[in-house]
């Protein structure tokens, strides 16, 4: 595992190297998710989840963006890909520049999917584009249902919602119906899963999802 740490602040320069980013990975032929929530929604454990379910059909690389750790780098290292981990020790989001020097690490030519899990924010992670094809938001049932309409950026943005620990909404006061209509009227061509990393639900139908994704972009590159 790699590890990066950011002393360099390329905010002023951040579309420019977006888009330099985005080129260089269509023109790899790579598809890239940036995967956003705040934290302790449970994007590394959806992660650990998915990275088994691909890899086999995908050769995938992740980006882990911490503060200050790397705790969530060393998990997904365990699934047997290749990670490079991001310490912004502060800022709590990645930007292009960050993302473009982390992709130096890989051989782009062996990869066909990269993930970069964005540092847990609910609000500051949504502002940057970094290179990615889609974006996905993570929001976990502990959160409350008030989130999209609270901090709804990263519901806008993102091409599909997560909804997490479903197995923990009988738990809380979680109202579904109001998430639903409030993701409608935020984004209502967000695709939306509901899963359960302890019960094993609609991770399956999340893999395939992103395996679908991934093959439209390379089929027509």
């Amino acid at each position: 595992m790699s590890e990066i740490k950011i002393n360099i602040n390329m905010l002023n320069t951040n579309e420019e190297i977006h888009a330099e980013n985005k080129n260089l990975f269509d023109e790899e032929g790579i598809f890239v998710i940036n995967l956003m929530s705040a934290p302790g929604s449970g994007k590394t454990s959806i992660l650990e989840k998915l990275i088994p379910r691909l890899k086999d059909r995908l050769n995938i690389a992740v980006i882990e963006g911490d503060l200050y750790t790397t705790k969530d780098a060393e998990r997904i290292e365990a699934t047997g890909v290749t990670v490079v981990q991001i310490n912004t020790a502060g800022p709590c989001y990645l930007d292009g520049g960050m993302v473009r020097e982390a992709s130096l690490n890989f051989d782009l030519r062996a990869i066909n999917l990269i993930i970069i899990e964005n540092v847990g924010s609910i609000s500051s992670s949504a502002e940057f584009e970094i290179g990615e094809d889609i974006k996905i938001c993570v929001l976990s049932v502990t959160e409350g249902n008030d989130k999209p309409l609270k901090y709804p950026l990263m519901f806008e943005k993102s091409t599909a919602i997560v909804l997490n620990k479903i197995d923990l909404m009988k738990y809380t006061d979680f109202n579904e119906v109001e998430f639903y209509k409030d993701i409608k009227l935020i984004n209502d061509k967000a695709k939306i899963f509901e899963t359960s990393c302890i019960k094993n639900r609609g991770i399956d139908e999340l893999s395939d999802w992103i395996l679908q994704e991934v093959n439209k972009k390379l089929s027509i590159i």
